[in-house]
């Protein structure tokens, strides 16, 4: 009885994860369904591409931190943003969960999905999809997580007329009030906005 025990001790210290390693039973390609105001499409999350922006990724879409929430910055020819979560109470628990930057390995190709940030080290939880091929962002270091391998013109057609009015991008400095509050701040203001309204890890 004693063996087995320490055997089943010494199993679990095995498949612990260990920091900056992937699980084991994590698999490779992790597929996500995205419901939208336009339609749905289908992200293909890639953890060779970016390890830990893969793991948070999912992780938003897990705990439903996308859920009913806007695509509040649209450029037309360049990338559809979201991340900002509808309730500015789920936005406070995230605000400063920033975590390590993954190299680039792959292209901001039309298609692929990747974190917005500031600078080194500064990605949380903001996505954007390049709507066009966006190679000039590698050299400044935004990591792909992945593609959108179904209804790329369901993205196409997310309502872009905003532009970067109701907030725009982390550089900026003028996301105060979408942080502060979410969903009530954009649907008065900028009620054309597409609503993300959910995100679900596919069998």
């Amino acid at each position: 009885m004693r063996r087995a025990v320490v055997a089943s001790l010494l199993l679990a210290t095995a498949c612990r994860v260990q920091p900056g390693r992937e699980p084991v039973s994590r698999p490779a390609i992790t597929r996500v369904r995205v419901e939208t105001s336009k339609g749905s499409f289908v992200l293909e999350v890639n953890h060779a591409w970016a390890l830990r922006g893969a793991e948070r990724f999912l992780e938003l879409v897990q705990t439903r931190f996308f859920d009913d929430s806007r695509f509040f910055r649209v450029r037309e020819k360049y990338i559809a943003q979201f991340g900002i979560a509808g309730d500015p109470a789920v936005t406070r628990k995230w605000k400063d969960r920033y975590f390590p930057d993954d190299s680039v390995r792959t292209s901001n190709v039309r298609g692929t999905f990747a974190f917005a940030m500031t600078g080194p080290d500064t990605r949380n939880t903001q996505i954007y999809i390049n709507l066009v091929d966006n190679r000039q962002l590698d050299e400044q270091g935004f990591s792909p997580v992945g593609r959108v391998i179904e209804g790329i013109d369901v993205v196409d057609r997310i309502y872009s007329g905003y532009g970067e009015d109701a907030g725009g991008g982390l550089r900026l400095g003028k996301q105060d009030r979408m942080l502060n509050e979410g969903n009530q701040h954009l649907d008065a203001n900028f009620p054309k906005l597409d609503k993300l309204i959910s995100a679900r890890v596919l069998p």
